[in-house]
């Protein structure tokens, strides 16, 4: 360990002594954001960094578990990163597959997948499913890994949703406009039944939410870092919850 390895850890445990856990979030969304520019500054393959991103998530989640977080949402792969070229992409759903495989064998996270699962491959899908039903009685932090997600797909899949439940009821259109409300909408988000994030944190510098959680984070806090991804550290992550706790939420009074 270095000087400057030691001085963080060093910080890291002054600024982690002093938080107060009944001011922590209990759900932080995480926008993954920077991989490819961590590895273009590194020298390596955009393979290389959204590796990199994958083998954080899982420091990402202890320091969660330290410090009583019951929910994360993980922003892995948009739907506009369906544009990207077939031999990023391809290899992208491979460590989304192998981080998702891993999560699940772990044994203390509850997986769930957030996203449309009929935009991704088949192999995805399975993976997708058969971690979120192995881990389905898990009593430990729900991981939502947002997958083929989208904050607009997310609204328009819940109204379709929701239109669809009321068909089968035979409900009419007259009915179903004189019950429709937020709270209905929200039942049938990907999200249903879980807390709204407290927090939402992007990494590399972006300030935009990029339509992350567009229904559910009205009330959120945003926490923008300038660090790449794959070099998040503790420290980080604890300035964030420092920062978070320092706030009066107003929740729109």
């Amino acid at each position: 360990m270095n000087f400057r390895d030691l001085v963080y850890r060093l910080y890291a445990r002054r600024v982690g002594g002093r938080l107060d856990h009944d001011q922590v979030p209990k759900h932080i969304g995480v926008i993954l954001d920077g991989n490819r520019r961590w590895a273009k500054a590194s020298g390596g393959s955009a393979v290389q960094g959204h590796q990199a991103g994958a083998d954080k998530i899982s420091e990402l989640l202890g320091w969660c578990n330290e410090t009583d977080v019951e929910v994360v949402t993980l922003w892995m792969l948009s739907t506009d990163n369906f544009d990207r070229p077939e031999h990023e992409l391809k290899p992208l759903l491979g460590i989304i597959e192998n981080t998702v495989r891993n999560l699940a064998a772990d044994g203390r996270w509850r997986v769930h997948h957030v996203g449309t699962l009929d935009l991704l491959p088949p192999e995805t899908q399975s993976v997708l499913k058969e971690a979120q039903e192995a881990t389905s009685d898990i009593d430990g932090i729900i991981v939502n890994v947002a997958v083929g997600y989208g904050g607009r797909q997310e609204i328009a899949d819940a109204v379709r949703s929701l239109l669809l439940e009321h068909s089968e009821k035979g409900t009419t259109f007259e009915e179903l406009a004189e019950v429709v409300s937020t709270d209905l909408i929200s039942e049938h988000l990907y999200t249903r039944g879980q807390p709204d994030p407290d927090l939402v944190i992007r990494t590399s510098g972006e300030q935009r939410l990029s339509g992350f959680m567009l229904w559910q984070s009205a009330h959120s806090e945003y926490y923008f870092c300038e660090v790449f991804w794959p070099a998040f550290r503790k420290v980080d992550f604890l300035r964030a919850l420092r920062d978070y706790a320092a706030r009066h939420r107003r929740y729109g009074a």
